[in-house]
């Protein structure tokens, strides 16, 4: 079984769980606040595992299922099991790394909050689109499949918008900072597909 699809099942039972469970979804979800003043790091990486209702979980648990295995593929096909790690990392270190941003500007709201997976999401998105420039996906009711590419960039746009909004539990700007990771693991990681990619351009 892939390292993807035992994320996706995780995920989908915690959260699950968490919807009808007001503590287990408190004790998760992320708060800049509670981490600052009483230590709770483990919400910085809790809160992916949460989301806020059924929509919200389906969607990120669709977009990870569709873009995953193209990145979890390439992984292992260049560094056999080392390449399983480097899946985790890239998807654990988009959950803590599309986190700073709203650390560092809530840490001293105690309302403020945040869930799901959305920036982990993000980063794998966007390691695929570098991965492979050509890929689509298929997204109920388009009756065509859209280009990876400009996926992303529709991700990125409605994450910004509904950011500035801020009225719901949804981490908006960890997309953002959730893509940039990808980006920038997958390039370090796999340096020789930037200089393709540059090679191609120009």
């Amino acid at each position: 079984m892939s390292i993807s699809i035992i994320i996706i099942a995780i995920t989908v039972i915690i959260s699950v769980l968490a919807f009808n469970k007001l503590e287990l979804f408190d004790k998760l979800k992320f708060n800049p606040y509670l981490i600052k003043e009483h230590k709770q790091w483990w919400r910085f990486l809790s809160h992916a595992l949460l989301h806020s209702d059924w929509m919200h979980l389906l969607i990120n648990m669709y977009v990870l299922y569709s873009f995953s295995s193209i990145v979890e593929d390439t992984y292992f096909n260049l560094f056999s099991y080392r390449g399983l790690l480097y899946f985790v990392l890239l998807y654990v270190g988009g959950v803590l790394f599309s986190t700073v941003f709203d650390y560092s500007k809530q840490k001293s709201n105690p309302y403020y909050n945040a869930v799901g997976a959305s920036g982990a999401v993000s980063a794998v998105v966007f390691s695929s689109i570098l991965i492979f420039p050509g890929g689509s996906i298929f997204l109920f009711p388009i009756p065509f499949p859209i280009p990876s590419w400009v996926f992303g960039i529709l991700y990125i746009v409605y994450s910004a918008y509904m950011g500035k909004k801020a009225n719901d539990n949804i981490g908006h700007n960890a997309h953002l900072w959730g893509a940039i990771y990808g980006i920038v693991f997958t390039a370090v990681t796999i340096p020789n597909l930037v200089s393709g990619l540059l090679q191609r351009i120009f």
